[in-house]
Formats: structure tokens, sequence, C-alpha cells
């Protein structure tokens, strides 16, 4: 049973305020805490509606909306937000210079029993802890957006996170209903984003060369190696077609496959044009049409509804 019982989470973005949701959905103390004042406002009411969405899928009920919203504190003052937390969770913009600068301050308000975590998406986590001088209770919690539905977390060591830090961390977590997993190497972008990335340079390697549209390559991958991967992860895979196959296949393919070590050239010109994706009505599709809060619903709703459906896939356990 975990020990940690109060939560502070610096940083009250889309990201702090899912997390600060994932918690607080099990009734655990939370603090949330930024300097703008709006900001939290935003979040307050963001959690809230996510609460209540939860009672909407079936996963809350409606008497416990307000018992968990109860469980959260907000806080302008860090040192006032962290002060009785056993864990505290830094959810800031994914800056280097910034992460150090905070948990440079919360290496000197913190007592040392207090473990410290980074939602870093990919920046490796010894590099934050060696600036702090209890650099053992520094670990990595990279939780995956929304955070309050996508189940996995990746733990990740650094060079000097001590074995109890990592066993406490993952005991929380599991107690939320979350799956954590250990990165045992501080490499940068850990397992999910190291994954992730080969295979959006490859979509756009095969975009800017002409092989085949945005739309149909990304139904290439979610009709065959997103139904394939819900249930079944590309190193098992490889065992089901047979290694003696896929090494066949692998050594006329690798050497086609795209290796750039730089952003590709599609990617720097619709950043430089302002076509940033959603955010702007622009990326590889045109978004003009839609509102940026109706898409982000309608892809929660359809996550919600693959994650009650992987639950029910009898999985091999090898």
């Amino acid at each position: 049973m975990s020990k940690i019982k109060t939560v502070a989470v610096v940083g009250a973005g889309t990201m702090g305020r899912y997390i600060a949701q994932a918690v607080l959905e099990y009734f655990l103390r939370v603090n949330l805490i930024d300097i703008s004042e709006k900001v939290l406002d935003s979040a307050c009411q963001m959690i809230r509606d996510g609460l209540f969405k939860r009672v909407e899928s079936g996963k809350m009920s409606m008497s416990k909306v307000d018992n968990a919203f109860d469980c959260l504190g907000v806080f302008l003052n860090l040192e006032e937000g962290v002060f009785d937390a056993d864990l505290v969770i830094e959810a800031v913009s994914e800056n280097l210079p910034l992460k150090k600068e905070m948990f440079k301050k919360l290496d000197g308000i913190c007592p040392p029993s207090t473990i410290l975590a980074t939602n870093t998406s990919g920046i490796p986590i010894t590099s934050i802890a060696r600036i702090t001088n209890y650099r053992e209770r520094v670990v990595g919690t990279h939780f995956y957006n929304p955070a309050h539905l996508i189940p996995l977390v990746e733990v990740v060591r650094s060079d000097y996170t001590e074995k109890k830090v990592v066993e406490e961390v993952m005991s929380f977590l599991r107690s939320l209903g979350k799956k954590p997993i250990l990165v045992n190497k501080d490499i940068p972008g850990f397992i999910g984003n190291r994954l992730q990335h080969a295979i959006t340079r490859e979509a756009l390697s095969l975009l800017q060369n002409g092989v085949a549209s945005a739309r149909d390559i990304d139904d290439v991958v979610r009709y065959t190696l997103g139904l394939r991967f819900a249930h079944t992860g590309p190193l098992e895979q490889r065992d089901l077609n047979g290694l003696d196959v896929h090494l066949s296949i692998a050594e006329y393919l690798y050497p086609t496959l795209e290796d750039s070590k730089e952003p590709l050239t599609l990617l720097k010109e619709k950043v430089a044009e302002g076509k940033l994706g959603l955010k702007t009505g622009h990326g590889i599709y045109d978004w003009s049409n839609y509102r940026d809060e109706d898409i982000v619903s309608k892809k929660n709703r359809q996550l919600v509804r693959m994650l009650e459906m992987i639950e029910t896939l009898d999985h091999v356990d090898i």
C-alpha cells in the first residue's frame, strides 16, 4: 500500500490539471500550484468538468464528484503548496532551464523525505537531478496526455535515484489504477516517445516524398498497426511472425527507411509558416472548420471506449 497521501502538482497547464484529476479520482489530497490565478481558475473548471464526464462514462458516481473535488487545493505560492506533500510532480513547460530552476527551488523547500518527480516527455532525468542536493529522491514520471485516461506511466530512474523511491512511486501509481513501467536507462525520449517519433519520422518522410496522402498514411496505421498494437506489442508480434521472417525482411527494408538525424524539411516548413496543427487551424490537415475543444472531447470519448474494449481482451501472459 502506498504511503503517498498528499500530492503537489506544480504547473496547472494541460498535463498538470489532468494529472491532478487522475489523483483526485482516488480521493487523495492534491495541491495544484501555478503562478497564474487565471490558469488555476481554468484548471479547476476543467477538472470539475472532467469529473462529471467520468460520471457520464460510468467510471464515477455523481455522489463522489464533490468528494473528489473537495480534495483539491489551489496555490499561487510554491512553498505553501508543497510544504505538506509526500510527492511533488513538476509539470511545467518542456524546457530544461525552467525545470532545473524549479527543481533547485523544490530541493531547497521540501524536506529530504519528499519525492520529487518530473513529468518531462523526454528530457533525461539525470540532467535535472544533478543540480539538487538530494539527488536520490528525484525520479521521472512521464504521464501521457490525457493523463487521467491513459493508464501507462513511464517511471524513469536517473543515475542517482534510489530503489526505494522507484518502488514507492510505482506502488503509488498502481494505487491510482495506472500501469507503470520502469525505464532502467535514462535516455532521451524514454520508450514511448522514441517509438512514436520513429513512426512519425517515417510517416512524414512518406508524405514528403509523395508516396501517399496524409489520410492514407494515417489510415494504414489506424486500421493495421493500431489494431494490432492494442493487444500485441511489436516485440511479441515478431515472435508470432517468426524472427527468421523478420530478419529476412529487415535485411532489405532497413537500408531504405528514413534515418535523418534532423527534423524533416516538411515539418520545418509547416512550423515556419505558422501551420502548427489544430491550435492554428492548419497543419498536416485543414482544421479551420473545427473547434479545438470539440475535437479533443471527441478524441477523449473515443479513447474511453477503446480502453473499455481493451480491458475485456484476454491477454496472453508470457
